[in-house]
């Protein structure tokens, strides 16, 4: 059974960091992308950042370049998403999710976690 799991929310003042992490299991994690994905109150779930299964190939949606930092470990079966001079427009519920494709819709992810929250006050 594929399972990921995310750790690492919480609560933060504007200008905070957080670390997010994400491990997984059942799988051959380094076969896979990672999307870091978040959803907000009222919005649509968006693509926050990728990282690629081999190559180390990452993105960023525009809002969170130069702020946000994503990496991966293979050999732990672990992503990470560090969020560094967080905004309170950055606060979601963030997911992580694996896909065989270099995708930003999350459609085209097979597995998610169950989410973290982030909060960060103003």
């Amino acid at each position: 059974e594929v399972q990921l799991v995310e750790s690492g929310g919480g609560v933060v003042q504007a200008g905070g960091s957080l670390r997010l992490s994400c491990i997984g299991s059942g799988l051959s994690f380094r076969d896979y992308a990672i999307g870091w994905f978040r959803q907000a109150p009222g919005k649509g779930r968006e693509a926050v950042s990728l990282i690629s299964g081999k190559t180390d190939s990452t993105y960023y949606i525009n809002s969170v370049e130069g702020r946000f930092t994503v990496s991966r470990d293979n050999a732990k079966s672990t992503a990470y998403l560090q969020m560094d001079s967080l905004k309170p427009e950055d606060t979601a519920i963030y997911y992580c999710a694996v896909s065989r494709l270099w995708s930003v819709y999350s459609r085209d992810y097979n597995y998610w976690g169950r989410g973290t929250q982030v909060s960060v006050s103003s």
